[in-house]
């Protein structure tokens, strides 16, 4: 097991990572206690692993709320069943939730956990390659809404994140190839020597190859830690790690939620980003090159749907990071340096665009 600490004083807490960690009754216990729980799945996540989970609570009663599959799902609504399965549970404030799932099960139980009573405790544990990397670290919480990607939500840390790699055994290729884009946005943020060894293993990373795929998931949790720990609820570093994202949510409610994944629609941002960076004269055209090779060699796509310059700016324009009216952009200076700015030339979006999801 590797572990990761995310600082962040009174709030600080674990990642952990490897494998047999659900069926683990001493790991568990630690960080469950006697709490009152409800276990909050859906319906894939449910048949394949809750049994595994079940084993390591063993003579832990617990409650369970099972959400139906798929990122349509990350609504007010489903939200609020589960609140629902909280009261019918009777579950109090010194109670906990425990997600067990991907990025829609992490962020609607967090922000249903966030809510319910003004606060209870969380422990994450993710099953899909970008759960672990990403969703579950940090304290994100929430779900979306018609006119954009996690409009509503809160900041709402966990105890602990518990990542069993044996999850990743029953990801679907498309779901792996989709969290490894997060992994891609990590080392593009503030490492550069890590985006190398993508470039070398991405190979081994994709085919579960354990050891590769074990320092992947590492080396990107401790970036996202310290990260987090300077700027827990981004109004500083912390922006820097939505490289990609105001493309990326634009695509995916551009492209209709759950038709384009998250991952995916990160995957085509991060090319538009390393792209607009090097037509704005920030990074050099031969390391924008190398992004869109590294996403390509990964099986996701480099170029974003048909959506039209005009909604695309319309949907980018509810993006969490405007300010003042103007959206501010991750943009890159360098592999493993970027800049959150709002210094960058309309016109040059607006052709950029054109060229790519259409006038």
């Amino acid at each position: 097991m590797q572990r990761v600490e995310v600082t962040l004083a009174e709030r600080s807490y674990p990642i952990l990572v490897g494998p047999g960690l659900l069926q683990s009754r001493e790991l568990l216990a630690s960080h469950a206690g006697d709490a009152q729980l409800l276990v909050v799945t859906d319906q894939t996540v449910a048949r394949l692993w809750l049994p595994r989970l079940a084993q390591g609570l063993a003579g832990h009663d617990f409650a369970r709320c099972v959400i139906p599959d798929g990122e349509e799902q990350k609504t007010l609504e489903t939200a609020m069943s589960v609140i629902d399965a909280l009261v019918a549970a009777r579950i109090h404030r010194d109670g906990m939730v425990l997600a067990l799932g991907g990025g829609v099960v992490g962020d609607v139980a967090g922000f249903a956990a966030a809510s319910y009573q003004r606060g209870i405790g969380l422990l994450q544990l993710p099953t899909t390659l970008l759960a672990q990397v990403d969703s579950s670290v940090g304290g994100k919480t929430g779900v979306n809404h018609p006119g954009g990607k996690n409009l509503i939500g809160a900041f709402h840390q966990p105890r602990a994140v518990i990542a069993d790699t044996d999850t990743l055994s029953t990801l679907p290729d498309r779901e792996l190839r989709a969290g490894f884009a997060e992994i891609v946005k990590a080392a593009l943020v503030a490492d550069a020597a890590f985006f190398g060894w993508l470039e070398q293993n991405a190979g081994a990373v994709l085919a579960r190859e354990p050891e590769a795929l074990a320092q992947a998931i590492r080396r990107a949790c401790k970036i996202k830690a310290a990260i987090v720990a300077q700027d827990e609820r981004e109004q500083g570093p912390r922006t820097l790690l939505n490289l990609g994202h105001s493309f990326g949510h634009a695509i995916e409610a551009g492209a209709g939620y759950g038709r384009v994944l998250h991952g995916e629609a990160v995957a085509t941002g991060l090319v538009l980003a390393a792209e607009f960076s090097a037509r704005s004269g920030r990074l050099k055209s031969e390391d924008a090159a190398r992004v869109r090779a590294l996403v390509q060699r990964a099986g996701l796509p480099a170029d974003p749907p048909r959506i039209g310059r005009g909604r695309m700016l319309e949907l980018m324009g509810m993006d969490k990071k405007v300010a003042g009216g103007r959206l501010r952009l991750v943009l890159l200076d360098a592999i493993g340096a970027a800049t959150a700015t709002a210094d960058y030339a309309d016109d040059a979006l607006g052709q950029l665009l054109a060229e790519r999801v259409g006038a």
